[in-house]
């Protein structure tokens, strides 16, 4: 039996790879912790799959060493993201400094199959074109900036350790609750489209992901080289909106309004809430999703792991909706 650790478990993305590992016969550990409502039950449901979990950061340094004794296959998935009440520090101190202690201690223990996810953040925003794989990495938030050092330390160690690194697209699907709230919004009549809903969205499916990452720890020989793993198609947001709408029953949205006021707004209450710790009901990294423009051919991954992702944004919509009914989410 293969002995599988996965930092960020307790995660969205994390918790769907380790159930699918154990699903697999594989012993699974996640080092992670449990902070949020989300993360609580996803940590419940991993428990009753027989999924152990440390309860910790990436940043306790005894912590991933001891996680790291006699482990075949190292996911990190581990990240500071949405969170928009913290310093910049903390952004280093999980995604490079917390990269380079899982890493270090990966190496010590010798492990043979490493993947560290990264982002399609990296790319930032691509100066009013749409983003590919080949796209110059200029980062335009701390998250995307942290993440692209963290992927400098992945590489600085490759020569000694075999790290694939794969930038991860927009993820969707059953757990995430990140979409939650624009299936919601949709399901409801709530939600409102911000601008002219043509820029571009690569969401890739949380199975299809699942599948690649999978992928990538049994392709060691990929290690150093960094490749993006999206979905099968591109959609604008007035695509993606519409194919929403249809999951859960409703008609697209037809008001909208203007980008540039939101985007003044949403800078003004970054700087006046930020620093009094104070999450502003409105950010600018949440205001990319009707700014920022994604087409990606995955080509690095196609060659190297034999990435194929499957599921349609219209078919995983549909699967995301009724799971989110099941759970009496909506």
């Amino acid at each position: 039996m293969s002995r599988i650790l996965v930092t960020g478990g307790t995660g969205f993305i994390g918790s769907r790879l380790a159930l699918r590992c154990r699903a697999d016969g594989e012993e699974v550990h996640v080092l992670s912790p449990s902070g949020t409502p989300g993360e609580q039950a996803r940590a419940r449901e991993l428990r009753a799959a027989g999924v152990t979990i440390v309860d910790a950061s990436v940043t306790d340094a005894q912590a991933v060493r001891q996680a790291c004794a006699e482990v075949d296959t190292l996911y990190h998935l581990a990240a500071a993201q949405h969170e928009a009440n913290v310093p910049d520090r903390y952004f280093h101190d999980v995604n490079v400094e917390g990269t380079r202690t899982v890493l270090r201690a990966a190496a010590d223990a010798a492990i043979p199959r490493i993947v560290h996810g990264s982002t399609i953040g990296v790319y930032g925003t691509g100066s009013g074109s749409p983003v590919t794989d080949d796209s110059p990495l200029e980062p335009d938030n701390i998250y995307g900036v942290t993440k692209l050092a963290g992927e400098r330390v992945a590489q600085e160690l490759a020569g000694s350790i075999p790290v694939v690194i794969v930038r991860i697209s927009e993820t969707y699907g059953p757990s995430d609750g990140r979409l939650l709230k624009l299936f919601r919004g949709i399901a409801a009549g709530r939600f409102v489209m911000i601008g002219p809903g043509t820029n571009l969205h690569h969401p890739v499916y949380v199975d299809d992901l699942v599948d690649g990452l999978r992928q990538a720890a049994a392709t060691p020989s990929a290690a150093g080289r960094p490749m993006v793993c999206a979905g099968p198609d591109t959609i604008t947001t007035d695509e993606m909106v519409a194919a929403i709408a249809a999951a859960v029953g409703r008609r697209p949205p037809r008001v909208r309004i203007p980008l540039a006021p939101l985007l003044a707004a949403a800078a003004v209450l970054e700087t006046t809430l930020g620093p009094l710790g104070v999450q502003p009901p409105l950010h600018r990294r949440r205001m990319n999703f009707f700014v920022k423009s994604f087409r990606f051919t995955s080509a690095t991954a196609r060659e190297l792991i034999g990435y194929r992702p499957k599921v349609s944004f219209a078919e995983g919509a549909d699967r995301t909706a009724a799971w989110y009914r099941e759970q009496g989410l909506l």
